[in-house]
């Protein structure tokens, strides 16, 4: 095991009430940097207990010149999926555009869809917290993963 700012972040992870990764577009993909970051915390975090991930609510944002945003947000989408994490959505794909952070507050579209994002984020949170004081309990997890190999 390595001794590393994604061991502190997973360390950390388990206090956060939940996660916005977000990512630059890189050849109609998410930044490298944040792929292995993600790879890294995302496999450790599965062999947790308590898991600091499970049922926190996460969104993914991309920014992008051009193209390439849904495929992004659909590979940093599919962490949380991976870690049954619900996914907080906008009104539209949660992505903005430009080629410098002066061109994207020029994105009236694309900083609106962030403050949509911002509110959703902010309610589910907000009802997350009544139902645990409600009592309402997360469901039951299953305790021995399934894995199927279709290759005999």
């Amino acid at each position: 095991m390595f001794d590393d700012k994604v061991n502190e972040f997973t360390a950390l992870a388990a206090e956060y009430d939940g996660f916005i990764f977000g990512s630059p577009v890189y050849y109609s993909g998410m930044n490298g940097s944040l792929m292995s970051f993600m790879d890294r915390v995302f496999f450790s975090a599965s062999a947790k207990d308590p898991h600091p991930f499970r049922f926190k609510p996460a969104a993914a944002v991309v920014s992008a010149r051009r193209a390439g945003t849904t495929s992004s947000i659909d590979q940093i989408n599919k962490y949380f999926l991976h870690q049954q994490m619900p996914i907080i959505s906008s009104r539209y794909w949660n992505m903005v555009h430009g080629n410098t952070p002066e061109e994207i507050m020029q994105d009236e579209e694309g900083l609106q869809i962030m403050r949509v994002l911002a509110r959703n984020m902010a309610w589910f949170l907000k009802l997350k917290e009544a139902g645990e004081q409600q009592g309402i309990t997360l469901p039951v997890q299953e305790a021995e993963r399934k894995a199927t190999n279709f290759i005999r």
